[in-house]
């Protein structure tokens, strides 16, 4: 029995151990899962199919209408030298009222209407290519959204490990002082050093402490700029997993970037086909079953009536040529944005290849310089426990390593950011 409650205890240990470290895929999940870009994307191809399946109801599926209509024109008949009101003129001749050819007398209808296209099958294919191709341009945008969303959430994760690395090295340098703290006030009981040493040491250390709580205050921040990034509404306590960014083989072939160039291609020659659709020609199927009647009503005025109507645009003012020569521009502007963005595309690679070879070579100055200092503070506490040098000068070494270890971690999260960058490019 103590076996399985010992059991149950470390896996619920090990289960809350394991939530409380997040890492970037955590980050750029829930960023994709809260973004409202996506979330339209997903819906305009629900509205597309949406949209297909309304036009094919409209070119293939009969419109039918229930219609009625009464129409009365009373006259005030002279006839036979009387006057007298009359709801249907029937034969009277001398009258005032609206003319009989007009209304002959009165309208009475009633009926269903259908009307069917015939011969839309082409029509259909166009607008079904239409969707299609939206579709496509959708489903493209949702790549190039997530794609962006991972560089960005990426670029945040960065800041985030760059502050909680800050407070490490700042919690770090406190340490290192406070045992130094503890020599020098042995040091200074036996007479070696004097209060005023300690004191400026003590002063140090709280400068230490300041830097902590300040890279503290900055890395709360930053998570905090984080969540609001990928809609995440929370204040658990984590811990932000390492990450380590590599850049990223060379695309083969076209860049996703340049495919959405490509689309738009197409769905400015589909909204072409989709317009130059009123000048083909049109036939229809009407019919018509009810009463249609003039004068009283009567039952035995019920029929129907068939026939086609056809229509063919023939001249509208040159419609159709101004609609082509605006698809002409507007296929050679997409064109211009394309090849400027190629350019750019290149440069920007090249440019953050070149920074991140830079970087690189400074790091590893930075790193040997770091070597180098830690073997000088080595020195300095055995030094300073013989009362061979002044406090002056490990309080200047204390500021040096400081400076170098933030100088080592900039150019360390710059070359991550960068990388970051140019896989953003490299798709």
């Amino acid at each position: 029995m103590r076996k399985l409650v010992f059991f149950i205890f470390f896996l619920t240990l090990t289960t809350a151990m394991i939530a409380q470290t997040r890492n970037l895929s955590f980050y750029q999940n829930k960023a994709r899962e809260n973004s409202p870009l996506i979330n339209k994307s997903n819906n305009n191809n629900k509205i597309v199919q949406l949209d297909l399946r309304q036009v094919n109801s409209i070119l293939k599926k009969p419109t039918i209408n229930l219609e009625a209509g009464i129409l009365f024109a009373p006259i005030i008949s002279h006839d036979n030298n009387t006057n007298s009101f009359r709801w249907v003129s029937e034969t009277a001749s001398d009258y005032v009222g609206y003319d009989q050819a007009y209304s002959d007398g009165g309208q009475y209808q009633g009926f269903i209407s259908l009307k069917q296209g015939i011969l839309n099958g082409s029509r259909y294919k166009d607008y079904e290519n239409m969707a299609e191709i939206s579709k496509r341009i959708n489903e493209n945008d949702i790549i190039l959204n997530e794609h962006e969303i991972n560089q960005l959430v990426s670029h945040q994760y960065i800041l985030c490990l760059k502050a909680k690395k800050q407070m490490e090295i700042s919690k770090q340098l406190k340490a290192d002082m406070e045992s130094q703290l503890i020599t020098m006030q042995k040091l200074v009981e036996k007479a070696i050093y004097r209060q005023t040493d300690l004191m400026l040491l003590q002063i140090e250390l709280q400068n230490y402490q300041l830097m902590f709580s300040t890279y503290q205050s900055e890395y709360q921040n930053n998570i905090s700029d984080l969540n609001l990034l990928c809609g995440i509404d929370d204040r658990a306590d984590f811990e932000l997993a390492e990450t380590n960014f590599h850049i990223k083989p060379d695309t083969l072939g076209e860049s996703f970037f340049l495919g959405s160039f490509n689309l738009d291609s197409l769905g400015i020659n589909s909204n072409q086909v989709i317009f130059e659709q009123r000048y083909k020609p049109r036939l229809d199927l009407f019919a018509t079953a009810g009463m249609n009647s003039v004068y009283l009503p009567y039952l035995r005025r019920f029929g129907f009536s068939t026939g086609l109507t056809f229509k063919w645009n023939i001249f509208d003012g040159h419609q159709k040529r101004f609609e082509r020569e605006k698809t002409t521009i507007k296929l050679q502007t997409l064109n211009f944005e394309k090849q400027n963005f190629m350019i750019k595309h290149k440069v920007n690679k090249n440019k953050y290849l070149g920074n991140i070879a830079s970087i690189e070579q400074r790091i590893n100055i930075t790193d040997k310089q770091l070597e180098d200092y830690e073997n000088l503070l080595q020195v300095y506490s055995m030094e300073i426990s013989q009362a061979q040098i002044s406090v002056m000068d490990l309080k200047n070494l204390f500021k040096d390593i400081a400076f170098k270890k933030q100088e080592n971690l900039d150019l360390r999260m710059q070359e991550q950011a960068l990388i970051n960058l140019y896989n953003y490019w490299n798709f």
